[in-house]
């Protein structure tokens, strides 16, 4: 059987294989929750979730737009930066998880990040150039951007809007050429669950600069980041009859066993995660 978040799948279907998200839960206790809902009958199950900056931006914008108070929208925006960590993490996912339940646990050898673990490099140069654009674009203009228009900037992109703003001219316009679109959302994302940049609301998503980003500015601090892998081809120009659907590799089975258990008093089900950028 497989199911989405699954409203109403509850423990009264225990042979769900595969949970899939196809956008960002709001918190860590959302997200173990419903991946919760697999592999209840004890047998291997799987959890994927695809997602983006766009989730990261749009839940970030319901929580500020909430009619909750300070201190909730604080908790709530913590809880998804906490989940955020977990999606870019490189090391083991279950010891992140367990950790946020202040839980100490050895790497498990069976999620997709300890049986296929993701290279690394040093991302440091990629993100004083990406903070000072946030800077420089700024100061140049008195209001914060979003990544995409700064990712223009960084690529040398003299667009209309850029040359209207007069971001052509600011310092930093250009020197990110040799890196693609997509490399640099990967960039921003990382460091935005590094809280190295801050969303915006208030400034329809744009983003300003964290606590952290000074000293990565001030080249005290080393920014390690998790490398993308490439995507696979558009099937867009194949045949009709030769487009059908294939669960990629980062579906592969893998066993999650954490020993935790749910809220409803069942053992934690054995299950995988793997979680997949858009």
């Amino acid at each position: 059987m497989v199911a989405t978040i699954a409203f109403g799948m509850g423990i009264d279907k225990p042979d769900v294989r595969f949970v899939a998200h196809l956008d960002l839960p709001k918190s860590m206790e959302g997200y173990y929750q419903e991946t919760g809902r697999a592999g209840r009958d004890g047998l291997p199950a799987n959890a994927w979730m695809a997602y983006g900056l766009g989730d990261v931006v749009q839940q970030k914008r319901m929580i500020d737009e909430s009619e909750a108070d300070d201190a909730f929208k604080r908790v709530s925006s913590s809880k998804l930066d906490a989940l955020l960590g977990l999606c870019e993490t490189a090391g083991c996912r279950r010891v992140r998880i367990l950790a946020y339940f202040d839980e100490a646990s050895e790497p498990c050898g069976n999620c997709d990040t300890c049986l296929e673990p993701p290279a690394t490099w040093d991302g440091t140069r990629e993100a004083q150039m990406a903070l000072s654009c946030v800077y420089r674009t700024a100061q140049a203009s008195r209001v914060h951007f979003g990544a995409t228009h700064l990712i223009d900037v960084l690529r040398g992109n003299a667009s209309e809007k850029i040359r209207q703003w007069g971001h052509d001219k600011v310092s930093t316009f250009g020197i990110g050429k040799d890196r693609s679109v997509h490399e640099w959302h990967t960039v921003f994302r990382q460091l935005i669950a590094q809280g190295l940049l801050v969303i915006d609301h208030g400034g329809h998503g744009s983003l300003l600069l964290g606590d952290g980003a000074r000293e990565v500015l001030k080249g005290e601090r080393q920014i390690i980041l998790r490398r993308q892998a490439t995507r696979p081809a558009s099937p867009a120009s194949a045949p009709r009859a030769a487009r059908v659907p294939t669960i990629p590799p980062t579906w592969t089975p893998t066993r999650w066993p954490t020993g935790r258990r749910c809220a409803a008093g069942a053992p934690r089900p054995r299950a995988s995660m793997a979680c997949r950028p858009t």
